[in-house]
């Protein structure tokens, strides 16, 4: 769980565009394909949210069924 939330904040940094920083973008964040599979739905439903990582989570776990198959896949994988 705590990757997942390590991606979605790497996710809503490169949606907003801060995907340099470099505390997040190192390692800890989820993996590439896991940051790309979310950016759209992020940005797609949760854009009132970016900037803040727990409440972007929290959107994108209540608009799960609208998520794209890439994005739950990733809920998935990490037993969400």
């Amino acid at each position: 769980m705590r990757g997942l939330i390590m991606g979605l904040a790497v996710i809503t940094m490169a949606v907003t565009g801060l995907a340099g920083a470099p505390a997040l973008a190192q390692g800890h964040a989820g993996t590439k394909q896991e940051q790309q599979a979310c950016s759209r739905d992020a940005s797609k439903f949760c854009r009132k949210d970016l900037g803040n990582d727990g409440a972007v989570q929290s959107c994108l776990t209540v608009n799960r069924a609208k998520l794209s198959s890439s994005c739950r896949k990733v809920f998935e994988s990490h037993g969400m």
